[in-house]
Protein backbone atom coordinates (compact mmCIF):
# COMPACT_ATOMS: atom_id res chain seq x y z
CA UNK A 1 0.00 0.00 0.00
CA UNK A 2 2.88 2.28 0.91
CA UNK A 3 4.11 1.84 -3.08
CA UNK A 4 0.44 2.56 -4.29
CA UNK A 5 0.27 5.61 -2.38
CA UNK A 6 3.74 6.92 -3.69
CA UNK A 7 2.84 5.96 -7.33
CA UNK A 8 -0.69 7.91 -6.85
CA UNK A 9 1.30 10.82 -4.56
CA UNK A 10 3.90 11.49 -7.13
CA UNK A 11 1.57 10.76 -9.99
CA UNK A 12 -0.27 14.16 -8.65
CA UNK A 13 2.42 16.10 -8.41
CA UNK A 14 3.96 15.10 -11.95
CA UNK A 15 0.06 15.73 -13.50
CA UNK A 16 1.25 19.47 -13.61
CA UNK A 17 3.59 19.11 -15.86
CA UNK A 18 3.15 19.73 -19.23
CA UNK A 19 4.29 16.93 -20.49
CA UNK A 20 2.58 14.43 -18.40
CA UNK A 21 0.24 12.74 -20.81
CA UNK A 22 3.34 11.24 -22.52
CA UNK A 23 4.26 9.26 -18.73
CA UNK A 24 0.34 8.37 -18.01
CA UNK A 25 1.27 4.83 -19.43
CA UNK A 26 4.51 3.89 -17.54
CA UNK A 27 3.28 5.70 -14.17
CA UNK A 28 0.21 3.33 -14.73
CA UNK A 29 2.74 0.66 -16.09
CA UNK A 30 4.90 0.95 -12.86
CA UNK A 31 1.85 0.89 -10.17
CA UNK A 32 0.03 -2.55 -11.77
CA UNK A 33 3.78 -3.51 -12.08
CA UNK A 34 4.39 -3.25 -8.11
CA UNK A 35 0.29 -4.37 -7.77
CA UNK A 36 1.11 -7.46 -9.45
CA UNK A 37 4.48 -8.33 -8.02
CA UNK A 38 3.61 -7.88 -4.52
CA UNK A 39 7.19 -6.27 -3.57
CA UNK A 40 8.60 -2.86 -3.04
CA UNK A 41 9.93 -2.43 -6.99
CA UNK A 42 9.55 1.00 -6.88
CA UNK A 43 13.33 2.60 -7.28
CA UNK A 44 13.99 6.36 -7.53
CA UNK A 45 15.59 6.36 -10.21
CA UNK A 46 12.23 5.75 -12.02
CA UNK A 47 11.53 9.03 -11.98
CA UNK A 48 14.92 10.15 -12.65
CA UNK A 49 14.25 8.71 -15.93
CA UNK A 50 11.04 10.08 -16.90
CA UNK A 51 13.17 12.93 -18.57
CA UNK A 52 13.08 10.24 -20.98
CA UNK A 53 9.76 9.95 -22.19
CA UNK A 54 8.90 13.56 -23.23
CA UNK A 55 11.06 12.68 -26.25
CA UNK A 56 9.03 9.66 -26.86
CA UNK A 57 8.79 8.49 -31.02
CA UNK A 58 5.22 9.39 -32.16
CA UNK A 59 3.06 6.73 -34.90
CA UNK A 60 2.20 9.88 -36.37
CA UNK A 61 5.83 10.15 -37.48
CA UNK A 62 5.79 6.93 -38.71
CA UNK A 63 7.55 6.25 -42.59
CA UNK A 64 6.79 3.27 -43.71
CA UNK A 65 8.62 1.23 -46.93
CA UNK A 66 7.21 -1.87 -47.97
CA UNK A 67 9.31 -4.28 -50.16
CA UNK A 68 9.04 -4.98 -54.02
CA UNK A 69 6.80 -7.40 -54.82
CA UNK A 70 9.46 -9.09 -56.23
CA UNK A 71 11.75 -9.20 -53.43
CA UNK A 72 8.64 -10.91 -51.25
CA UNK A 73 9.37 -14.26 -49.65
CA UNK A 74 7.58 -17.62 -50.08
CA UNK A 75 5.27 -18.32 -46.83
CA UNK A 76 6.18 -21.88 -45.82
CA UNK A 77 3.37 -24.34 -45.17
CA UNK A 78 1.73 -24.17 -41.77
CA UNK A 79 2.19 -27.99 -41.47
CA UNK A 80 5.88 -27.36 -41.70
CA UNK A 81 6.28 -24.58 -38.83
CA UNK A 82 8.94 -24.66 -36.23
CA UNK A 83 9.47 -21.87 -33.94
CA UNK A 84 11.82 -19.24 -34.80
CA UNK A 85 13.34 -19.77 -38.04
CA UNK A 86 11.02 -18.29 -40.57
CA UNK A 87 10.59 -14.45 -40.43
CA UNK A 88 8.42 -12.40 -42.37
CA UNK A 89 8.87 -9.31 -45.04
CA UNK A 90 9.25 -6.23 -42.96
CA UNK A 91 10.12 -4.94 -39.48
CA UNK A 92 9.93 -1.90 -37.52
CA UNK A 93 13.13 0.41 -36.00
CA UNK A 94 13.28 3.68 -34.08
CA UNK A 95 17.11 4.93 -33.17
CA UNK A 96 17.35 6.72 -29.66
CA UNK A 97 20.27 9.09 -28.84
CA UNK A 98 20.94 10.66 -25.74
CA UNK A 99 21.54 14.41 -27.20
CA UNK A 100 18.41 14.61 -29.49
CA UNK A 101 15.63 11.58 -27.91
CA UNK A 102 13.98 9.45 -30.11
CA UNK A 103 14.00 9.76 -34.04
CA UNK A 104 11.58 9.13 -36.66
CA UNK A 105 10.29 5.15 -36.28
CA UNK A 106 10.12 3.68 -40.12
CA UNK A 107 8.99 -0.07 -40.69
CA UNK A 108 10.90 -1.41 -43.74
CA UNK A 109 12.21 -4.78 -45.53
CA UNK A 110 13.56 -6.55 -43.43
CA UNK A 111 17.39 -6.43 -42.88
CA UNK A 112 20.42 -7.07 -41.12
CA UNK A 113 21.42 -4.94 -38.79
CA UNK A 114 24.78 -2.86 -38.71
CA UNK A 115 26.55 -2.57 -35.92
CA UNK A 116 29.93 -1.26 -34.52
CA UNK A 117 31.82 -4.33 -32.61
CA UNK A 118 32.39 -1.91 -29.49
CA UNK A 119 28.11 -1.65 -29.20
CA UNK A 120 27.34 -1.90 -25.79
CA UNK A 121 25.13 -4.40 -26.25
CA UNK A 122 27.85 -6.64 -27.88
CA UNK A 123 30.10 -6.16 -24.60
CA UNK A 124 27.83 -5.73 -21.63
CA UNK A 125 24.44 -7.29 -22.77
CA UNK A 126 23.11 -3.68 -22.86
CA UNK A 127 19.70 -5.30 -23.89
CA UNK A 128 16.06 -6.72 -23.46
CA UNK A 129 13.31 -8.45 -25.42
CA UNK A 130 9.58 -9.55 -25.80
CA UNK A 131 7.67 -11.91 -26.76
CA UNK A 132 3.44 -12.16 -28.15
CA UNK A 133 1.99 -13.74 -30.30
CA UNK A 134 -0.56 -12.34 -33.02
CA UNK A 135 -3.30 -15.00 -34.37
CA UNK A 136 -5.99 -15.41 -37.03
CA UNK A 137 -9.37 -15.89 -36.26
CA UNK A 138 -11.91 -17.76 -37.97
CA UNK A 139 -13.29 -14.57 -39.57
CA UNK A 140 -10.38 -13.84 -40.84
CA UNK A 141 -9.41 -10.72 -38.25
CA UNK A 142 -5.66 -10.52 -37.05
CA UNK A 143 -6.14 -10.01 -33.28
CA UNK A 144 -2.78 -9.70 -30.43
CA UNK A 145 -2.98 -11.34 -27.47
CA UNK A 146 -2.85 -8.61 -24.36
CA UNK A 147 -0.12 -6.77 -25.89
CA UNK A 148 -0.26 -3.96 -23.18
CA UNK A 149 1.01 -6.38 -20.71
CA UNK A 150 4.33 -7.05 -22.87
CA UNK A 151 4.73 -3.65 -23.04
CA UNK A 152 4.57 -2.39 -19.53
CA UNK A 153 6.75 -5.47 -18.81
CA UNK A 154 9.50 -4.22 -21.76
CA UNK A 155 9.39 -0.35 -19.53
CA UNK A 156 10.20 -2.24 -16.77
CA UNK A 157 13.04 -3.98 -17.54
CA UNK A 158 13.64 -0.92 -19.82
CA UNK A 159 14.64 0.75 -16.53
CA UNK A 160 16.25 -1.50 -15.02
CA UNK A 161 18.63 -1.58 -18.14
CA UNK A 162 19.15 1.93 -17.92
CA UNK A 163 17.47 1.89 -21.57
CA UNK A 164 15.62 4.96 -22.92
CA UNK A 165 11.63 4.76 -21.94
CA UNK A 166 9.13 5.47 -24.76
CA UNK A 167 5.30 6.03 -24.66
CA UNK A 168 3.38 2.70 -25.17
CA UNK A 169 -0.07 3.32 -26.47
CA UNK A 170 2.52 4.85 -29.53
CA UNK A 171 4.62 1.52 -29.72
CA UNK A 172 1.72 -0.41 -29.48
CA UNK A 173 0.52 1.36 -32.55
CA UNK A 174 3.47 1.03 -34.83
CA UNK A 175 3.47 -2.81 -33.22
CA UNK A 176 -0.17 -2.99 -34.82
CA UNK A 177 0.56 -1.38 -38.24
CA UNK A 178 3.49 -3.64 -38.50
CA UNK A 179 1.41 -6.90 -37.38
CA UNK A 180 -1.47 -5.31 -40.59
CA UNK A 181 1.21 -4.97 -43.11
CA UNK A 182 2.46 -8.54 -42.39
CA UNK A 183 -1.04 -9.89 -41.97
CA UNK A 184 -0.89 -12.26 -44.72
CA UNK A 185 1.93 -13.94 -42.80
CA UNK A 186 -0.24 -14.77 -40.06
CA UNK A 187 -1.01 -19.19 -40.25
CA UNK A 188 -4.34 -19.88 -40.30
CA UNK A 189 -4.27 -22.89 -38.89
CA UNK A 190 -4.83 -23.38 -35.28
CA UNK A 191 -1.72 -23.88 -32.81
CA UNK A 192 0.16 -21.56 -34.90
CA UNK A 193 0.54 -17.87 -35.25
CA UNK A 194 3.21 -15.17 -35.73
CA UNK A 195 5.51 -14.56 -33.53
CA UNK A 196 6.44 -11.27 -32.66
CA UNK A 197 9.76 -9.90 -31.13
CA UNK A 198 10.21 -6.30 -29.39
CA UNK A 199 13.93 -5.73 -28.60
CA UNK A 200 15.98 -2.57 -27.29
CA UNK A 201 19.65 -2.53 -27.64
CA UNK A 202 22.34 -0.36 -26.38
CA UNK A 203 24.49 0.83 -29.54
CA UNK A 204 26.83 2.95 -28.40
CA UNK A 205 30.35 2.37 -30.01
CA UNK A 206 32.18 2.57 -26.65
CA UNK A 207 34.07 -0.14 -24.38
CA UNK A 208 33.30 0.97 -20.43
CA UNK A 209 30.54 0.06 -18.57
CA UNK A 210 28.16 2.77 -18.22
CA UNK A 211 24.51 3.37 -19.69
CA UNK A 212 24.64 3.13 -23.95
CA UNK A 213 24.09 6.57 -24.92
CA UNK A 214 22.38 5.26 -28.49
CA UNK A 215 20.03 2.80 -28.43
CA UNK A 216 17.96 1.10 -31.13
CA UNK A 217 14.30 -0.32 -31.13
CA UNK A 218 13.18 -2.76 -33.33
CA UNK A 219 10.61 -5.16 -33.51
CA UNK A 220 10.65 -8.29 -35.90
CA UNK A 221 7.81 -11.18 -36.83
CA UNK A 222 7.42 -14.56 -37.75
CA UNK A 223 5.73 -17.53 -38.32
CA UNK A 224 5.38 -19.94 -35.58
CA UNK A 225 4.60 -23.84 -34.83
CA UNK A 226 4.01 -25.61 -31.54
CA UNK A 227 7.11 -24.57 -29.09
CA UNK A 228 7.82 -28.33 -28.83
CA UNK A 229 7.90 -31.00 -31.30
CA UNK A 230 5.91 -32.79 -29.39
CA UNK A 231 3.06 -30.54 -29.74
CA UNK A 232 0.92 -29.11 -26.81
CA UNK A 233 -0.86 -33.40 -26.07
CA UNK A 234 2.39 -34.65 -25.03
CA UNK A 235 3.70 -33.74 -21.69
CA UNK A 236 7.17 -32.58 -21.07
CA UNK A 237 9.78 -33.74 -19.28
CA UNK A 238 11.84 -32.17 -16.38
CA UNK A 239 15.26 -31.62 -14.58
CA UNK A 240 15.19 -30.27 -11.10
CA UNK A 241 18.88 -29.99 -10.31
CA UNK A 242 19.39 -28.04 -7.14
CA UNK A 243 23.07 -27.45 -7.79
CA UNK A 244 22.00 -25.01 -10.31
CA UNK A 245 20.42 -21.53 -9.52
CA UNK A 246 18.32 -19.47 -12.25
CA UNK A 247 17.96 -16.22 -10.20
CA UNK A 248 18.50 -14.78 -6.89
CA UNK A 249 16.94 -12.05 -4.83
CA UNK A 250 18.28 -8.58 -5.93
CA UNK A 251 19.26 -9.71 -9.32
CA UNK A 252 17.33 -9.50 -12.72
CA UNK A 253 15.51 -12.72 -12.68
CA UNK A 254 11.99 -11.06 -13.16
CA UNK A 255 13.46 -9.39 -16.28
CA UNK A 256 13.27 -10.22 -20.04
CA UNK A 257 16.90 -10.14 -20.20
CA UNK A 258 19.13 -12.17 -22.60
CA UNK A 259 21.28 -12.18 -19.83
CA UNK A 260 18.89 -14.61 -17.92
CA UNK A 261 19.25 -16.85 -20.72
CA UNK A 262 22.62 -17.09 -22.06
CA UNK A 263 23.58 -19.02 -18.57
CA UNK A 264 20.70 -21.29 -19.13
CA UNK A 265 21.56 -23.18 -22.25
CA UNK A 266 24.62 -25.36 -20.57
CA UNK A 267 22.37 -26.24 -18.05
CA UNK A 268 19.62 -27.34 -20.35
CA UNK A 269 22.19 -29.30 -22.38
CA UNK A 270 22.79 -31.56 -19.80
CA UNK A 271 18.81 -32.10 -19.81
CA UNK A 272 18.62 -32.87 -22.91
CA UNK A 273 21.49 -35.52 -22.72
CA UNK A 274 19.64 -37.48 -20.25
CA UNK A 275 16.33 -37.91 -22.63
CA UNK A 276 14.58 -34.59 -21.00
CA UNK A 277 13.12 -31.42 -22.38
CA UNK A 278 13.25 -28.35 -19.91
CA UNK A 279 15.05 -27.41 -16.41
CA UNK A 280 12.55 -26.84 -13.42
CA UNK A 281 15.04 -24.04 -11.51
CA UNK A 282 14.79 -24.67 -8.01
CA UNK A 283 15.92 -22.37 -5.61
CA UNK A 284 17.06 -21.84 -1.24
CA UNK A 285 18.23 -24.69 0.79
CA UNK A 286 14.53 -25.96 0.86
CA UNK A 287 14.40 -26.65 -3.09
CA UNK A 288 11.53 -23.93 -3.62
CA UNK A 289 10.10 -24.20 -7.31
CA UNK A 290 10.80 -21.30 -9.20
CA UNK A 291 9.94 -21.55 -13.15
CA UNK A 292 11.15 -23.49 -16.02
CA UNK A 293 13.08 -22.40 -18.65
CA UNK A 294 10.30 -21.07 -21.23
CA UNK A 295 7.49 -21.36 -18.41
CA UNK A 296 6.35 -20.37 -15.39
CA UNK A 297 5.21 -23.20 -13.33
CA UNK A 298 1.76 -24.07 -11.86
CA UNK A 299 1.06 -27.08 -9.58
CA UNK A 300 -2.71 -28.21 -9.19
CA UNK A 301 -2.97 -30.40 -5.76
CA UNK A 302 -5.38 -31.18 -2.72
CA UNK A 303 -3.63 -29.59 -0.06
CA UNK A 304 -2.73 -30.97 3.47
CA UNK A 305 -5.81 -28.74 4.78
CA UNK A 306 -8.04 -30.54 1.94
CA UNK A 307 -8.77 -27.97 -0.24
CA UNK A 308 -8.03 -28.25 -4.16
CA UNK A 309 -5.46 -25.09 -4.44
CA UNK A 310 -3.37 -23.86 -7.47
CA UNK A 311 -0.56 -22.82 -6.86
CA UNK A 312 2.43 -20.86 -8.76
CA UNK A 313 5.32 -19.28 -7.30
CA UNK A 314 5.25 -15.78 -6.10
CA UNK A 315 6.64 -12.88 -7.75
CA UNK A 316 9.29 -12.21 -5.54
CA UNK A 317 11.92 -10.85 -8.11
CA UNK A 318 13.12 -13.99 -9.53
CA UNK A 319 10.43 -15.27 -11.35
CA UNK A 320 9.32 -13.57 -14.85
CA UNK A 321 6.05 -12.14 -14.46
CA UNK A 322 4.61 -13.85 -17.73
CA UNK A 323 1.41 -12.32 -19.69
CA UNK A 324 -0.40 -16.20 -19.53
CA UNK A 325 0.98 -17.03 -16.35
CA UNK A 326 -1.32 -13.59 -14.76
CA UNK A 327 -4.11 -15.11 -18.01
CA UNK A 328 -4.29 -18.14 -15.84
CA UNK A 329 -4.43 -16.54 -12.50
CA UNK A 330 -7.06 -14.54 -13.96
CA UNK A 331 -8.70 -17.14 -15.13
CA UNK A 332 -8.84 -19.28 -12.54
CA UNK A 333 -10.09 -16.58 -9.59
CA UNK A 334 -12.88 -15.48 -12.50
CA UNK A 335 -14.17 -18.92 -12.31
CA UNK A 336 -14.18 -18.98 -8.36
CA UNK A 337 -14.07 -23.02 -8.20
CA UNK A 338 -10.34 -23.66 -6.54
CA UNK A 339 -8.12 -22.15 -4.38
CA UNK A 340 -5.57 -19.82 -6.11
CA UNK A 341 -2.32 -18.90 -4.68
CA UNK A 342 0.76 -17.29 -5.36
CA UNK A 343 2.59 -18.85 -2.82
CA UNK A 344 6.26 -20.89 -1.85
CA UNK A 345 6.00 -24.26 -2.99
CA UNK A 346 8.87 -26.74 -2.53
CA UNK A 347 9.83 -29.96 -4.09
CA UNK A 348 8.99 -31.97 -0.31
CA UNK A 349 5.82 -30.34 -0.69
CA UNK A 350 5.05 -31.77 -4.19
CA UNK A 351 6.71 -35.08 -3.58
CA UNK A 352 4.58 -35.58 -0.37
CA UNK A 353 1.53 -34.81 -2.44
CA UNK A 354 2.28 -37.35 -4.98
CA UNK A 355 3.17 -39.71 -2.12
CA UNK A 356 -0.45 -39.30 -0.30
CA UNK A 357 -2.30 -39.25 -3.25
CA UNK A 358 -2.90 -35.21 -3.56
CA UNK A 359 -0.82 -34.10 -6.44
CA UNK A 360 -3.04 -33.64 -9.40
CA UNK A 361 -1.45 -32.18 -12.28
CA UNK A 362 1.75 -29.66 -12.83
CA UNK A 363 2.38 -27.46 -16.05
CA UNK A 364 3.86 -24.47 -17.45
CA UNK A 365 2.63 -21.58 -18.95
CA UNK A 366 4.21 -19.56 -21.79
CA UNK A 367 3.82 -16.89 -24.47
CA UNK A 368 5.50 -19.69 -26.63
CA UNK A 369 3.96 -22.64 -25.68
CA UNK A 370 0.86 -21.13 -23.94
CA UNK A 371 -0.17 -24.38 -21.59
CA UNK A 372 2.09 -27.00 -21.30
CA UNK A 373 1.78 -30.30 -19.16
CA UNK A 374 4.39 -31.55 -17.25
CA UNK A 375 4.74 -36.05 -17.10
CA UNK A 376 8.00 -36.17 -15.34
CA UNK A 377 10.53 -34.50 -12.83
CA UNK A 378 14.10 -35.54 -12.52
CA UNK A 379 15.24 -34.71 -8.62
CA UNK A 380 18.30 -36.06 -6.76
CA UNK A 381 18.43 -39.10 -8.78
CA UNK A 382 14.87 -40.02 -8.94
CA UNK A 383 12.07 -39.85 -11.45
CA UNK A 384 8.58 -38.26 -10.11
CA UNK A 385 5.37 -39.33 -12.18
CA UNK A 386 3.33 -36.48 -12.75
CA UNK A 387 -0.41 -37.76 -13.49
CA UNK A 388 -1.57 -34.71 -15.60
CA UNK A 389 -2.42 -36.03 -18.64
CA UNK A 390 -4.74 -38.65 -16.31
CA UNK A 391 -6.52 -36.28 -14.07
CA UNK A 392 -9.95 -36.48 -14.14
CA UNK A 393 -9.89 -32.10 -13.24
CA UNK A 394 -8.32 -31.47 -16.58
CA UNK A 395 -7.61 -28.10 -15.49
CA UNK A 396 -4.23 -27.74 -17.92
CA UNK A 397 -6.52 -28.85 -20.70
CA UNK A 398 -9.16 -26.54 -19.56
CA UNK A 399 -6.81 -23.67 -19.39
CA UNK A 400 -5.39 -24.54 -22.77
CA UNK A 401 -8.71 -24.69 -24.55
CA UNK A 402 -10.22 -21.53 -22.78
CA UNK A 403 -6.66 -19.38 -24.20
CA UNK A 404 -7.34 -20.74 -27.01
CA UNK A 405 -10.79 -19.97 -27.80
CA UNK A 406 -10.06 -16.31 -27.18
CA UNK A 407 -6.46 -16.34 -29.20
CA UNK A 408 -8.54 -17.89 -32.45
CA UNK A 409 -11.48 -15.52 -32.06
CA UNK A 410 -13.93 -18.14 -30.65
CA UNK A 411 -15.25 -16.62 -27.85
CA UNK A 412 -15.62 -12.78 -27.88
CA UNK A 413 -12.87 -11.45 -25.21
CA UNK A 414 -10.74 -7.48 -23.82
CA UNK A 415 -7.70 -9.91 -24.04
CA UNK A 416 -7.95 -10.34 -28.42
CA UNK A 417 -7.01 -6.36 -29.48
CA UNK A 418 -7.36 -6.11 -33.43
CA UNK A 419 -4.44 -5.01 -35.42
CA UNK A 420 -6.80 -2.91 -38.07
CA UNK A 421 -8.26 -0.26 -34.40
CA UNK A 422 -5.76 2.87 -34.17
Amino acid sequence: MVCEKLVLITFKQWNRKAFVKKMNFVLISKLRYVTYNQVNYFQNEFFRNLSKVSSTFKYSDLIIKTCNPEDKKSKPDDSTLVFGKNFSDHMFEVEWNEDQGWGKPVISPLHNLVLHPAAKVLHYAQELFEGLKAFRTKSGKSILFRPELNIERMLITAERASLPLFDGDEFLKCMKKLVSIDQHWIPDKEGCSLYVRPTLIGIEPSLGIASSKKALLYIITGPVGAYFSSGQEKAVSLLADPKHVRAWPGGVGNKKMGCNYAPTIYIQKIAEKQNLQQVLWLYGENHQLTEVGTMNIFVFLVNAAGEVELVTPPLDGTILPGVTRQSLLDLGREWNEFKVSERLITMKEVIQAKTEGRLLEIFGSGTACIVCPVGTISYMGETITIPTLESKKGLYRRFLSTLLNIQYGKVPSKWAVSVDEP
